[in-house]
């Protein structure tokens, strides 16, 4: 059971809304939730349209999901590498990677269970496998473990930060130097979507290079020093250079048409869990992502 208390913040919103806002699930699972009696407010059952007030009390009780309930799906998948121990896929554009509130289906680890069928049981139940993520509109590479000896020493590198993981970003503005950036990052305290550099935050850094420069754009090359959610997104944003294509941290008008930022995580660099050597893979550029670097570099040209 979660209990939430509407504040000056979401006030007057719909009540299928503001759950959706601060549980971070989408609008249609709130108003579901709230149909089934799974959410009250004040200890009474409403309608999604519900206006919330000042003080209200929302209880919410999220049915556990069961592992059962992930459904193997014939989804494409750009298998980079694969062998008895570890699956690198690189990840397309508008596809979550593990089944959670509002996305219960159709994600990456959904195709991953019809593409290896023993992977269940391995790591969290709903995330088997899965030792990172990427967000669902970034594109790029990711690594999966196949059985428990991968998946602890890939969580172990990452987590003490031996694993190399790298993205290509085209942000807004022209950066003039390489730079790192060091805040403490969490929910904000303004916009429950959204992530912000909050007093109270996780440590969170990220080193970026000057790859190229544009007349009102720069492409960086990142590496993670951290993993926080929608860190880089975040990090940009913060210091006036937000990725192109963010419609969340970035431009609310954008000049290209886009189904989501162009960051794409290009490199990963870890040891492999079974023969202790070093292994590297990369991924290119999406076309989108390419088309509008061509653009920028004709504009260059003019």
């Amino acid at each position: 059971m979660q209990r939430l208390k509407i504040t000056s913040d979401n006030e007057n919103q719909r009540l299928d809304k503001a759950v959706a806002g601060e549980l971070e699930i989408s609008r249609s699972f709130a108003a579901k939730l709230i149909e089934n009696g799974s959410i009250k407010v004040n200890d009474t059952i409403k309608k999604p349209s519900y206006a919330v007030s000042l003080g209200d009390v929302i209880n919410v009780r999220i049915p556990e999901s069961k592992p059962a309930d992930i459904i193997p799906q014939n989804i494409p998948l750009d298998i980079v590498f694969e062998d008895d121990y570890i699956i690198v896929i690189n990840k397309q554009r508008n596809l979550v990677v593990h089944p959670s509130a509002g996305h219960e289906d159709m994600t990456l680890v959904n195709g991953l269970l019809f593409h290896c069928k023993d992977l269940k049981g391995i790591g969290e139940e709903q995330r088997p496998g899965i030792v990172h993520r990427i967000d669902k509109d970034t594109t790029g590479l990711i690594v999966v473990a196949k059985n428990d000896l991968a998946m602890q020493s890939l969580t172990k590198q990452i987590a003490v930060k031996t694993a190399k993981r790298k993205y290509k970003a085209l942000v807004e503005g022209v950066v003039k130097e390489d730079g790192c950036i060091e805040t403490n990052l969490g929910r904000s305290h303004t916009d429950r979507k959204k992530q912000a550099v909050v007093k109270d935050g996780r440590y969170a850094k990220t080193s970026f290079r000057v790859q190229r420069t544009f007349n009102h754009n720069t492409l960086l090359d990142i590496e993670l020093d951290t993993g926080r959610t929608h860190q880089i997104r975040v990090h940009m944003a913060y210091i006036n250079h937000p990725v192109v294509g963010d419609k969340l941290y970035g431009y609310k008008r954008q000049k290209y048409v886009l189904e989501g930022q162009l960051l794409h995580a290009y490199l990963l660099e870890f040891i492999h869990p079974y023969t202790g050597k070093s292994v590297q893979f990369t991924a290119p550029l999406p076309d989108d992502f390419v088309k509008v670097l061509d653009i920028l570099e004709k504009k260059n040209n003019i």
